[in-house]
């Protein structure tokens, strides 16, 4: 069987977040959206279909992926659907390998589509919509959980990362180093990895939730961690900081205070400064002192630019903070409004507030923003990446390009 994660037409109201990836490829948890669709068909192989704009960039991310057009008996999954056993996933299942196919919808979206011989059509464009599957036998539900706006991407995290912690399997098995004079609390719900090291004086504890330590990890000395966490392979958290209810991707650094946020991967926090219900892309750095405003004064509902409104839009949430894409730094002591969203490969510096809403390619601060040159941009990218024995790939530049001359780049 093969399974397919598409992307359908909402995918633009995860901008700037889905501007570099495919939106299966966002990290909802410990795992990214695909990872928990994979999980949950593990023998399917997976066959996905993305924008065109981003197949190169998919195919780089995922080499053992098929890059056909799916061909056979093919499980189509929406890509923003964040699947968990129960839910949706039961009535799916059921249908998976019969001779008919079957669509399943949920509020005029198509969750999910079971195909046993699917017609070439189905990937020609770069979403597939409910408009085509007309002609398919079709089942409603109403219990799917799609992530269809960036706060989407942060709700419930503790839930979703408890839930995919115990999935994964090996709590309770601590193969790294564990130094004297740390402490391990609730160590039956602690995942150490192999070359994985807490250090002296550390507290890790599993009474709230559990916490995951993954290979090559590292918590710093002094340092809390207080579950649900997951802490990606050779992601470090630094000595004294504190961190919970968060999912720190893989080669990510945290410092200062953490709570209820996302690092995808490859990001840094490595110093002081307080980050709240907040979401980093990729190459992403926080300067020292940096601090997220994510509750306001009035204690009221925060807005969040959306990308298709052009406006900012309610979030229906009390708590939420920065949304940071890739490649975007900022400089110390900056400040972040509630509801903040950066786009890519922006430099932000200064005093004050940026504004709530700085577009992709962007320079400056709260007295303004010009032109972040996409010569200069690249150069910084390439430094940054080396620290990581990383560099920007043909896929990457190709597509970052484009990103910049959407917004009036050359």
């Amino acid at each position: 069987m093969l399974l397919c994660p598409f992307e359908d037409d909402h995918v633009g109201h995860l901008s700037p977040l889905a501007l570099t990836r495919a939106v299966f490829d966002l990290r909802v948890g410990a795992r990214t959206l695909v990872e928990k669709a994979a999980a949950a068909f593990p023998d399917a192989v997976v066959v996905p279909h993305t924008r065109a704009a981003l197949a190169d960039v998919t195919a780089e991310e995922h080499p053992d992926w098929e890059t056909d057009a799916p061909s056979g008996p093919t499980l189509f999954v929406n890509g923003r659907w964040l699947i968990r056993e129960g839910d949706a996933l039961d009535a799916v299942r059921a249908v998976v390998g019969t001779d008919e196919a079957r669509a399943f919808v949920q509020d005029d979206v198509l969750v999910a589509l079971w195909h046993p011989d699917p017609p070439a059509r189905l990937t020609a464009g770069d979403a597939l919509r409910l408009a085509d599957v007309e002609d398919t036998a079709t089942e409603v539900i109403d219990n799917a959980v799609l992530v269809t706006h960036l706060w989407d991407l942060i709700a419930d995290l503790g839930e979703r990362i408890t839930d995919d912690l115990e999935a994964m399997g090996g709590l309770g098995t601590h193969a790294g180093t564990v130094e004297d004079g740390a402490t391990l609390f609730e160590a039956g719900r602690i995942f150490v990895g192999e070359g994985a090291t807490i250090r002296a004086g550390a507290v890790v504890s599993a009474a709230s939730g559990p916490v995951w330590i993954a290979e090559g990890a590292e918590v710093g000395e002094n340092a809390v961690l207080r579950g649900p966490v997951y802490l990606g392979p050779k992601a470090i958290v630094k000595p004294t900081a504190r961190v919970d209810e968060s999912a720190v991707g893989y080669r990510s650094k945290v410092g200062g205070e953490v709570h209820g946020s996302v690092f995808h991967s490859l990001s840094s926090k490595g110093h002081d400064g307080y980050l709240g219900n907040s979401y980093l892309g990729r190459w992403c750095n926080l300067g020292a002192d940096t601090n997220t405003s994510n509750l306001k004064n009035d204690y009221g509902e925060v807005t969040v630019w959306d990308a298709v409104a052009g406006d900012f839009v309610g979030s229906g949430s009390q708590f939420v903070g920065l949304f940071l894409g890739d490649h975007s730094k900022c400089s110390i002591n900056t400040m972040f409004n509630t509801g903040t969203v950066v786009g890519v490969f922006c430099n932000l510096y200064g005093s004050g507030f940026p504004p709530r809403h700085v577009p992709s390619f962007a320079w400056g601060g709260a007295d303004g923003l010009v032109p972040y040159r996409t010569d200069k941009a690249f150069r910084v990218a390439e430094a940054v990446m080396a620290r990581r024995d990383r560099t920007l790939s043909d896929a990457e530049r190709a597509r970052l390009a484009e990103i910049a001359q959407a917004h009036g780049m050359e």
